[in-house]
């Protein structure tokens, strides 16, 4: 026995259409979560470049007045006192952060969409045995998959360490002279020494993520592949019972040859076998550029078509060979081979003649014959 004979089989072959979409309707897509963090740290470092003085002089000015504000206060300052200069403080921070709030979410929804497009399920929210089974917890924990996403995260926080311990290093000896800088020259200092930390996170985050975008596409095919006993089965599925099949077949053969008697009257000639065979030919010179087989059949179907052309006066021509040789080699609604012509234009000449005879040509009338006349004298 062969892999893939018996039970479910080895799953060798690639995924059909219909298990693709039936994976999706279920959750399964293809997606990459790094993918979705690359886009939005180069996406709120990309504004934080384009507004980065705006955002700098907020910063400055946020500093600046909550300094200011806790040095006005009474040595003994109320909770009203408190409250009211952290809450000021924190609307100034709230709309100095909105920008890049807003193009996380936007960059968010969009970054999704490309991954996956518009898509609602409920199947991942709906409860399972399976999510609170200790024995499928332990093999999820101890699965390829978390081994992979734990390496990630620490691939992740190693790299991120090491940028931020370069740049820490690389400053390190300005902290302290920050210290005779105004509030905002001091922000200033800072946000440019966020924006080397974040040029080089992007680029971290970026290969990470196309790495993972690789890895989750072998994944997602590896996990959707059948098997080719599963591929069979549904084949079977989408083509129906048998019986259900057969009826459907027959019942297109019915409108088949419905439609084929109702053409029959349009016929010039019908060439038979005499019993055997019936091809029903029409041949209009303004619409078609040669005959075309309007129906044909064999035995019964060749007798009903005789029948329906005697109803309707087609006239009905035997020629054992032609009747064959068209038979077998036109299909319905189609145009004779050209090597037909000359036999079928000598059948169509002989119907045409008998249709529309020849008029005999008239006999000249014979003269009257002229009366004796009398000579007057």
């Amino acid at each position: 026995m062969t892999p893939d004979q018996g039970g479910g089989g080895e799953k060798t072959e690639k995924a059909t259409p219909k298990k693709r979409e039936d994976a999706r309707k279920k959750g399964q897509v293809l997606k990459s979560a790094e993918i979705n963090t690359a886009v939005l740290t180069v996406s709120m470092f990309v504004i934080l470049f384009a507004m980065g003085g705006w955002i700098s002089d907020g910063a400055g000015r946020l500093i600046t007045n909550f300094i200011g504000r806790i040095g006005d206060m009474n040595a003994n300052p109320t909770a009203a006192d408190a409250n009211s200069v952290f809450s000021q403080a924190m609307w100034q921070l709230i709309w100095l952060l909105l920008p890049i709030l807003l193009v996380a979410l936007i960059m968010g929804i969009l970054v999704n969409v490309a991954q996956i497009g518009f898509l609602f399920t409920v199947e991942t929210i709906k409860p399972k045995l399976s999510k609170i089974s200790p024995l499928q917890g332990f093999k999820r924990i101890f699965s390829v998959r978390s081994v992979v996403e734990l390496l990630k995260a620490l691939l992740k926080i190693t790299l991120m360490s090491v940028i931020v311990y370069q740049e820490f290093q690389k400053h390190f000896g300005s902290f302290a002279g920050m210290m005779r800088l105004t509030p905002g020259q001091s922000a200033a200092n800072i946000v440019s020494m966020a924006m080397g930390v974040a040029i080089k996170a992007c680029a971290v985050l970026i290969g990470i993520g196309l790495a993972d975008l690789l890895y989750q596409w072998w994944e997602y095919e590896r996990n959707l592949k059948m098997s080719r006993e599963e591929i069979k089965q549904e084949i079977k599925q989408m083509e129906g019972d048998p019986l259900i099949r057969g009826k459907r077949k027959e019942k297109q053969r019915q409108m088949s040859m419905m439609r084929m008697m109702r053409a029959i009257p349009q016929a010039d000639v019908v060439i038979t076998n005499p019993t055997h065979y019936a091809v029903a030919l029409r041949y209009n010179e303004k619409e078609d550029d040669g005959p075309v087989v309007l129906a044909k059949g064999k035995d019964r179907v060749a007798l009903k078509i005789r029948e329906v052309a005697a109803q309707h006066r087609v006239e009905i021509v035997e020629n054992k060979p032609v009747a064959q040789a068209l038979y077998v080699s036109c299909e319905i609604g189609h145009r004779i081979p050209y090597e037909m012509f000359a036999a079928v234009a000598e059948i169509l000449a002989y119907v045409y003649k008998k249709r529309h005879p020849e008029p005999r040509p008239r006999r000249p009338a014979r003269p009257a014959p002229r009366r004796a006349t009398q000579n007057p004298s």
